[in-house]
């Protein structure tokens, strides 16, 4: 990996099945979720993208700036990545990597940013694998190779979905299972995801 990515923490989805709260703000091993995953994110370019879906008002920290879905019918991560992308756009950036990771992604490896872009190649997008799982959220990206994708996404005949996006790239997989033996891809979707990546946060898992 030569100069720094940019990074995208996918963070806009509602937390249905939580009760609507807020999975970034969710304290895991008594620390927020966005906050691990900046850490494990590393020397990623500044500012740190943080998309806030449209359940939650966008609101910016140094070094962070948060970025709310286009107006599209794309409710999904995907609309996440978008908004990135636009927002580069908008500061006139067009080239280089961009990696994305879910928000509820709390045991991210520290060599993830590294060994995903270095993993692109000649690609024009790699995406963690662990066992028979895969991550379209936790993935690297050609910024080339998404240029197009919000003027797609508002006029309706883009991609629908990360895995969707994905496949039209030829995205290539990167098997995390030999150097991770815990899975370090598994998020938070209920309540029962809590408790058990809280009592592996306690016993040091990662």
């Amino acid at each position: 990996m030569s100069a720094r990515p940019w990074a995208v923490v996918l963070a806009g989805g509602a937390g249905e099945r939580l009760g609507g709260i807020r999975k970034a703000a969710i304290r895991i091993g008594g620390q927020r979720l966005i906050d691990r995953v900046a850490t494990a994110l590393g020397d990623v370019e500044q500012p740190l993208i943080v998309s806030t879906g449209t359940a939650f008002a966008a609101s910016s920290s140094p070094g962070r700036i948060s970025v709310p879905d286009l107006h599209t019918d794309i409710g999904n991560p995907l609309a996440g990545l978008i908004a990135a992308v636009d927002w580069l756009e908008r500061q006139g950036i067009r080239s280089g990597q961009l990696v994305s990771v879910a928000v509820d992604t709390p045991f991210l490896p520290e060599s993830f940013t590294r060994t995903m872009c270095d993993a692109l190649n000649d690609s024009s997008a790699a995406y963690a694998v662990w066992g028979d799982s895969f991550y379209p959220t936790n993935a690297a990206w050609r910024l080339e190779a998404l240029q197009n994708l919000p003027k797609r996404a508002i006029e309706g005949h883009g991609p629908k979905s990360l895995k969707a996006l994905l496949a039209e790239l030829d995205g290539k997989p990167v098997d995390w299972t030999a150097s991770q033996p815990q899975n370090s891809f598994a998020n938070l979707n209920t309540l029962s995801d809590l408790v058990l990546l809280g009592r592996r946060a306690i016993h040091g898992g990662s």
